[in-house]
């Protein structure tokens, strides 16, 4: 048995014959050499790596490699404020029923479990945790934190659609408006007056907003900081820049003040920051790395085992 180039006609002797090549065999790949048998595995990413050793319901290392990869997306989010972590979930897909429970075994008797034979598991969803995170003092005047779960601060994007983020780092631009750090609308707008000193704006925890302006000593009222929810907020899609959008998953949005049934309040001086855990996420890639390790030694038994029958058959 050997495996052939057709343009070269060079073949792969019978005895380096692996699983690999009974791979390629099967897709109607050619190759003439050991290392491009390698090389063209290594291009036929969303196949199974072996279809002669299934585990688990894995096929090859495919699964462990999906969360490996959401363990160093997790690495990369620990230091920045309000970036969610996210969870990757997975689903079987259908399964070879090739003896069903109840068959009958004899006149008098059935079979009481059957044969199912899984064909692998795909990652069905990346979901956000909205989970709170931890805070960190700036000292920034505009700089706010939702104290719980339940809240998003809404923006108003160039296009005049709206987005929702939990990520409360503030600026003024040059009209003394309150936008987001990349220059987008706080909403309902949030205006500094003219003579507005801003190292007396201050926010309370039930988003009132004061500042004094020019000489007049007692703060005036200038705003309202409000707080949207969603009934499923991992239903809301990320667009980027710490922003969400409603979907028909997430249901509409429901307004409220801070402090409201159902909202948290508003902390100023504070930013939420990821709420990724560093030793939570080191213990998932070491017991991703470990189950990774565990399959490519499968692979290995499974190949040696082969390589061994091919070579009685000689």
């Amino acid at each position: 048995m050997s495996v052939k180039n057709p343009s070269n006609r060079t073949e792969v002797s019978s005895n380096q014959i692996t699983t690999k090549h009974l791979f390629l065999e099967n897709r109607g790949l050619w190759a003439s050499s050991i290392s491009e048998i390698d090389r063209k595995l290594k291009g036929r990413r969303g196949l199974p790596e072996y279809d002669a050793l299934t585990l688990d319901g894995c096929h090859g290392n495919d699964c462990p490699a999906v969360p490996y990869r959401y363990d160093f997306e997790q690495f990369s989010k620990r230091e920045y404020n309000r970036i969610q972590k996210n969870r990757a979930d997975f689903e079987d897909l259908v399964y070879q029923h090739q003896v069903l429970a109840g068959t009958p075994a004899t006149s008098v008797s059935e079979i009481p479990t059957g044969v199912n034979v899984g064909h692998g598991v795909r990652a069905a969803a990346s979901q956000k945790l909205f989970e709170i995170g931890s805070f960190q003092a700036t000292g920034n005047k505009l700089d706010m934190a939702i104290t719980g779960e339940m809240g998003f601060f809404k923006i108003q994007m160039p296009d005049g659609s709206f987005a929702f983020s939990r990520d409360g780092s503030f600026k003024i631009d040059s009209n003394q408006q309150v936008v987001t750090s990349n220059g987008y609308l706080l909403e309902p707008p949030l205006i500094l007056p003219e003579g507005a000193i801003l190292n007396t704006l201050m926010i309370s925890e039930q988003g009132e907003v004061t500042v004094k302006v020019g000489a007049d000593i007692r703060p005036i009222v200038i705003g309202q900081v409000e707080l949207y929810r969603f009934v499923n907020p991992a239903g809301l899609q990320a667009i980027g820049k710490n922003l969400f959008q409603e979907t028909v998953a997430s249901g509409p949005e429901i307004p409220g003040t801070p402090g409201m049934e159902g909202f948290g309040n508003v902390l100023q001086g504070f930013l939420e920051m990821s709420n990724v855990k560093i030793v939570e996420e080191m213990v998932n890639m070491i017991v991703a790395q470990r189950a990774y390790e565990s399959n490519s030694k499968a692979i290995q038994t499974s190949d040696n085992m082969l390589s061994t029958a091919i070579s009685l058959k000689r």
